[in-house]
This record gives structure tokens, sequence and C-alpha cells, in this order.
């Protein structure tokens, strides 16, 4: 969903990340072998963040899931393969390693990154089911990814709104609700 990505993007903004939604990894024949995708179009990651004071990356997956039961753990502990299979930077290591490297590579040929960046994994959830929420929070800790859950986001949202105007989504939207 665009809308989410982008408020996720506007988000990071506000915090002092460069952002870049929708950005494509332009894996070679050889990476894309590697990963078992030897066909498979450029990899697109919905939401990159880049902080210079930190040197630290971002790969967020944007999963909005508003009018659903939300994200639940199974998707990542092993238990629905068909859930896991639409976290596939979660669940396959080695998917994982090479879209990260071709992504720092990519990105440091173009002078938008200094060396060895701390790369993160996020996942900015619009909804959490309810059941999975601390096994889910939990196996995030364990993993070292970061959840940003509705909590984040509502919070995130409430310290845009109270700051000055911003002809963006995020900020008009933020804006309208709290008055």
């Amino acid at each position: 969903m665009d809308a989410f990505e982008h408020v996720i993007s506007e988000i990071l903004w506000a915090e002092g990340y460069w952002t870049r939604p929708s950005l494509k990894v332009e894996l070679t024949k050889k990476e894309k072998a590697e990963i078992g995708r030897p066909s498979s179009p450029r990899w697109e990651l919905d939401v990159v963040a880049y902080n210079g004071r930190d040197n630290e990356l971002l790969m967020v997956e944007c999963k909005s899931y508003l009018d659903s039961n939300g994200v639940k753990v199974s998707a990542f502990n092993g238990q629905s393969e068909k859930d896991a299979n639409r976290y596939k930077l979660f669940n396959e290591p080695t998917t994982f390693s090479v879209v990260s490297n071709r992504l720092i590579e990519q990105l440091a040929e173009r002078g938008l990154i200094q060396e060895n960046p701390k790369i993160r994994l996020v996942l900015a959830a619009g909804k959490v089911a309810s059941r999975s929420r601390d096994a889910l929070s939990e196996h995030f800790d364990k993993m070292g990814w970061l959840l940003w859950d509705e909590a984040w986001l509502k919070d995130r949202l409430l310290l845009i709104a109270k700051g000055g105007y911003d002809n963006n989504i995020a900020a008009v939207t933020a804006k309208i609700l709290t008055r």
C-alpha cells in the first residue's frame, strides 16, 4: 500500500532519516540464482531510510493490515509457510544477506551512504493480531529486528501533529485528527 509506505517514510524523515519509498535493488544474475529466483525482477524494498549521524540504514517492510486481523507471529516462527512467504527478508537469511549487501553496494556507489552502515530490518505494521502481540514482540527482539506497531505509529504521528505545519499527508492528517 503506497499510502502507508509514504506515512512511514514521512515519520522517518521527521526523525532525521533520509528516506526513499519503493526502492529497487539491482540484483545480479548470480545473486538472483543464489536466492533461488533466477528470473526475478528487481527486488523492491518498501522504505529505505538512512541516518548519516549514526550511519544506520533501515530496510522497512510495510504492512498496513488496517482492515484485517493483523500481522501474526506464525508468519515468523515457522508455523505458517503461507504467511511466511509475505516476509521473505525476515524468513530467508540468505535472501536478507544478498539483498542487504547489494543495497549497501548500490547506495555506496552513488555516494548516498558512508562505509559499513549498521543495517536494521524493520516491520512497520498498521495492525498486529492481538493474540500474537507479545510473542511477535519477543521474537523480533530475539532476532534483532525492529517492530513498529500501532502504538509506535500513533506516538510518532502525535509528535508530528505537535510540530509546525508541513505540507505532507502524514502531517496534515495527524493535525486534523488531533484538533
